[in-house]
């Protein structure tokens, strides 16, 4: 095989990660990817073939580009169904042990083609393209992506009875979520707050923010962390945007923010909140392009139950400082070093690789038309009665998204129709049933 990458090198780095991980007890090392569905899937081996795998890689079928999240399959124009692989090669620079799974380490994959170049319908591949594309503009983004969860019980009931924040439903399960830390410390991550949410049995966590491809990352091993620390607690784990029909939903909210060099393009500028002109006209480029990008980022039937107004899920495209009825809420912070943006209309079903991707391609779209920032809504927009309705349903998000020319470039046309097929596949495959019924189907899924 031609593979683009230093073979030898990768070879070299995977046997020395072999003989430290086996010191410390490891037996196997898991591949994960995520589909389009915003299912992680993943394949492993046992530890003495981590050099094998690192140098040719490990076969994938192609079919799941275009699985759906009953693990049924629709097809794309660029979809070989059944017929071909793929190889998934791990990325040793991501690669630990994973604290609550003894013997097991675990690495994301990229993906890549017989032949051994990229797979053009590779998620990560494509957050990564777009990533260099904004350093090759003399920019960098620091991300990071909130994770909310409801812990329920075998019976599958939420399994925290206390108030929203309260320090009773800490008290609750303050065993467990010492353990979730202690889990995520070890694994290497920078947590800086985990909490009580709002909604019945819903827990908060929040990471160090870093580059857009490793915060994707970092997203897929602290839930698979939650979900490991979960099940030796004897708890169930939904990342669903809805859990409870009528209820506030399960987010997975994206802060950024733009560096040139060592300055936050966020703080201390000319515009509106210490904004500067680049930071203006990225955000306005995403706000612009937001209902299509919700293809990507609230991606299935449930996410549209979440998004409504009036539930702090930013339902309506439009921003303010610390607003968090907009989709997309300003944040000073403190320090120079903590004023971000954050958009707030994104879920746990989303790929995180395509939504960092979407918003990084949208926001450079918005750098070189020099796109302005919308007057800003200081409040709650369902009450001003301003702010245009963000998709309040899936196939509307499908219908923003078909007329994105940006998405369809951005992408490549292998991912864009790939993504196409499965959103219009899920919203026929739900067409004609209840919200009781799609909350259901998704429940535990993610």
């Amino acid at each position: 095989m031609a593979i683009t990458y230093p073979r030898t090198e990768r070879a070299a780095q995977a046997r020395a990660a072999e003989a430290k991980l086996a010191a410390d007890g490891i037996d196997g090392v898991v591949f994960g990817w995520v589909d389009n569905a915003g299912l992680t899937r993943v394949k492993s081996v046992p530890l003495a073939q981590l050099a094998h795998a690192a140098e040719y890689g490990v076969g994938a079928v192609p079919c799941f580009d275009v699985a759906l999240v009953d693990d049924s399959f629709t097809a794309a124009p660029s979809s070989s169904g059944p017929v071909g692989d793929l190889r998934l090669v791990p990325d040793l620079d991501r690669l630990v042990p994973l604290a609550a799974q003894p013997g097991w380490a675990w690495a994301p994959a990229d993906r890549y083609t017989q032949n051994g170049t990229p797979h053009p319908g590779c998620q990560r591949g494509f957050a990564r393209r777009v990533t260099e594309a904004v350093e090759r503009r003399g920019l960098s983004v620091k991300a990071g992506i909130e994770i909310e969860w409801v812990v329920a019980d075998a019976a599958g009931s939420p399994a925290a009875l206390g108030p929203a924040y309260g320090m009773t439903r800490f008290i609750e399960h303050s065993d467990y979520l010492r353990e979730v830390l202690r889990a995520l410390t070890h694994q290497g991550l920078t947590v800086l707050q985990l909490h009580p949410e709002y909604a019945a049995g819903q827990f908060e966590v929040s990471v160090a923010a870093e580059g857009p491809v490793e915060a994707a990352d970092t997203t897929m091993l602290v839930r698979h962390t939650i979900r490991a620390v979960s099940a030796r607690h004897g708890l169930r784990v939904s990342y669903a945007p809805v859990f409870t029909e009528g209820s506030i939903g399960n987010g997975s909210h994206l802060h950024l923010s733009l560096w040139r060099q060592h300055q936050n393009l966020a703080h201390g500028g000319p515009g509106r909140h210490g904004l500067h002109p680049d930071a203006e006209e990225f955000l306005a480029g995403v706000l612009a392009e937001l209902p299509a990008l919700l293809a990507l980022g609230a991606p299935s039937v449930a996410s549209y139950l979440r998004l409504v107004p009036s539930r702090f899920a930013g339902a309506y495209r439009c921003w303010g400082l610390e607003n968090r009825e907009a989709a997309l809420r300003l944040i000073t912070g403190s320090t120079a070093g903590q004023a971000n943006a954050e958009f707030k209309c994104f879920d746990a079903t989303a790929n995180p690789y395509l939504v960092v991707g979407g918003v990084l391609a949208a926001g450079l779209a918005g750098l070189d038309s020099g796109l302005p920032l919308p007057p800003e809504t200081p409040s709650d927009p369902a009450v001003l009665g301003s702010a245009e309705r963000l998709p309040a349903s899936l196939p509307e998000a499908i219908d923003a998204y078909e007329k994105s020319a940006l998405l369809r470039q951005a992408l490549g046309p292998e991912l864009y129709e790939a993504v196409l097929a499965v959103r219009q596949a899920e919203a026929e495959l739900f067409s004609g049933h209840t919200d009781t019924d799609a909350i259901a189907a998704v429940r535990w899924r993610h």
